[in-house]
């Protein structure tokens, strides 16, 4: 390849990620990204049986983390 093109390359890539960067920057700067109402509404909104369903399954997490966690603790390498 040419050096000319390697240069190109490098330029248009620098000058990509510059822009990707201000993006990001900007988005956070005027809260882009913050999107509370939303999660708000969501828990508003949510039937009761839904509510019930997701605490089942966060007691059935904890419970595996529990069980693993004790199977972790019991084993030992052999000397």
């Amino acid at each position: 390849m040419d050096n000319w093109i390697i240069a190109m390359m490098l330029t248009a890539s620098t000058l990509l990620g510059a822009f990707g960067l201000w993006a990001l920057l900007w988005g956070l700067r005027t809260g882009q990204f913050e999107d509370t109402k939303k999660f708000l509404d969501g828990a508003l909104l949510d039937s009761e049986e839904a509510l019930h369903d997701s605490i089942k399954i966060e007691k059935r997490k904890k419970d595996i983390l529990k069980k693993r966690k004790k199977v972790d603790d019991s084993y030992h390498l052999p000397d």
